[in-house]
């Protein structure tokens, strides 16, 4: 999960989003508001409205490859996820910078699961609202989830090239950093499932095998033109923070250290 490409959506499908978002706001009472939340972008949310074309084609743009999940990088993204559910923020349903494009697998287990940093405590807090519970705003506080259309993700966390291909936090144990890690990493489930995992290491022998390629292919005399057709068909390839920890961490593996060292200048693709 790396920090999303910026797209901006367009001044129509913005403005009616804003429309939308002001039927909710201007609602006295917050159960009143989470309700209308919930049913409005039901509503919204078809193929067949238009502002809603839209803000998919926008969203698509940040996707890396043939529209991968901004959360695993594997699946096909197919659902407009609200980084802080509607369900607890619905003040945040029809913020366009609260989308982005996810999967069912992500999508579904995240659900309406949050915590942040209480403003009154600065404790990691659980706001995510049971079934059962009274429809009450949560408490106020820094989201602790990695939000990756504003933040990169590797500065919190590493993926493991040698083993596992696991995430794992970077910073010390009980620092905010590593609890934001952690839980980000628990609640999308990045290393819960095997297929992500081994998804991410057939992804680092492909990248492997491509710059190897395309090394010898520039030795070899390819034209410019010929070996930018290789360099972007490499940068739309799935599982991107597995590139990104390649360059990261050509240094600490001797086989990428070699192939790094010959092609330098893949460390800026």
């Amino acid at each position: 999960m790396i920090r999303l490409r910026r797209a901006s959506l367009p001044p129509t499908p913005l403005t009616q989003l804003e429309a939308l978002q002001t039927q909710i706001d201007i609602l006295p009472v917050y159960s009143a508001r989470v309700s209308q939340a919930k049913q409005q972008f039901q509503r919204q949310n078809k193929p067949s409205n238009s502002t809603f074309s839209e803000v998919r084609e926008a969203l698509t743009k940040m996707c890396s490859g043939a529209r991968r999940c901004c959360y695993c990088e594997d699946s096909y993204a197919d659902e407009v996820e609200h980084i802080k559910p509607k369900d607890l923020y619905p003040e945040e349903t029809f913020r366009w910078e609260n989308y982005l494009y996810a999967c069912g697998p992500c999508n579904g287990p995240k659900n309406n699961q949050f915590s942040v940093f209480s403003s009154t405590t600065g404790l990691l807090t659980n706001v995510t609202r049971k079934r059962s519970d009274p429809v009450e705003a949560p408490e106020h506080g820094s989201p602790v989830l990695i939000n990756p259309r504003w933040e990169d993700s590797l500065k919190f966390m590493k993926l493991d090239l040698r083993g596992t291909f696991w995430f794992v936090p970077i910073k010390p144990r009980g620092s905010k950093d590593f609890e934001r890690a952690d839980y980000t990493i628990k609640v999308l489930r990045l290393n819960e499932r095997d297929a992500l995992c081994q998804a991410r290491e057939e992804a680092y022998t492909s990248y492997r095998a491509r710059l190897s390629e395309y090394i010898t292919r520039r030795d070899a005399g390819d034209s410019t033109a010929q070996l930018n057709r290789h360099i972007r068909a490499l940068k739309r390839m799935q599982h991107p923070t597995v590139w990104k920890e390649m360059k990261r961490q050509h240094q600490l593996i001797p086989t990428l250290k070699v192939l790094f060292d010959k092609a330098p200048e893949a460390l800026r693709w």
